[in-house]
């Protein structure tokens, strides 16, 4: 007996749709939900800052997707264990705050050796981090190895504070005088 060739190309839909709904129930499922704002009032203290910095890098930031804290191998990005250390030495003339605050307002201005300049600004959009939670982030980071010492009222290059010793200080653009449009006759 023959099989007509709709039949078997119906039956390899069939099968081949089968195999794929199989395989792609194994694949675990897990369901996203979008990061929780934190919470940060002006009586916060450091510890607490650390705390809402770390949220920050596993929520809305979206650090720890790209950074590790204690892993080895292959790094997408440099790994954040004992950055704190790190960051006193990293560029010259700039505290670890003002090397934190660089790295997280303009992450290209300095690229660890053997990684990409991938980074995005962290206080634009997507993410959008404010200037105290990048504040918070700074004192997460200051955790990782040493003591953090920011404080809400922390001031550095990004956040109006006075620029550090080596760092360019932000130009501003000089705005244009209104066009003043030529007049027409019978005009005063």
């Amino acid at each position: 007996m023959r099989i007509p060739h709709i039949v078997r190309i119906g039956a390899l839909v069939i099968a081949t749709t089968a195999f794929y709904t199989y395989v792609g129930q194994m694949v675990p499922q897990k369901e996203v939900q979008p990061p929780e704002d934190a919470t940060i009032g002006s009586e916060m203290t450091t510890a607490d800052m650390v705390k809402v910095g770390r949220q920050i890098m596993s929520g809305k930031g979206l650090c720890l997707t790209c950074h590790t804290v204690g892993k080895t191998g292959a790094l997408r990005f440099p790994d954040l264990q004992g950055v704190a250390v790190r960051a006193k030495t990293r560029v010259q003339g700039l505290s670890d705050v003002e090397y934190f605050a660089q790295s997280i307002y303009e992450p290209t201005a300095f690229v660890v050796p053997g990684f990409p300049p991938a980074m995005p600004p962290m206080n634009k959009p997507p993410f959008s981090l404010t200037d105290q939670e990048i504040l918070c982030v700074i004192a997460y980071l200051q955790s990782l190895g040493g003591t953090p010492t920011v404080t809400l009222q922390t001031k550095h290059h990004y956040n109006s504070g006075a620029a550090a010793a080596g760092a360019p200080a932000a130009a501003t653009p000089a705005t244009p005088a209104p066009a003043t449009p030529p007049k027409g006759p019978g005009e005063r």
